[in-house]
């Protein structure tokens, strides 16, 4: 069980921030609901939904390394 206070847990933890909100940006209705702020709290999950879908390859990257490191090596 990881938790969040450790450094790898907060790996894991932006890592599914990033996801998460990379799909929800791929869902219109969705998108306008809960994407449309660009400042303050909420702004956090725009910015981490437009760096899931820019950087695509190095998330999906960093996933499977994590997911390799969390299932093997932990």
């Amino acid at each position: 069980m990881t938790n969040v206070y450790s450094f790898d847990g907060l790996l894991i933890f932006a890592l599914l921030v990033i996801c998460t909100c990379a799909y929800m940006r791929r869902v219109p209705r969705l998108k306008q609901w809960f994407l449309s702020e660009k400042k303050g709290f909420l702004g956090i999950f725009y910015k981490a939904s437009v760096i899931g879908t820019r950087l695509h390859l190095p998330v999906a990257v960093a996933c499977v390394t994590m997911g390799f490191y969390i299932l093997f090596l932990k």
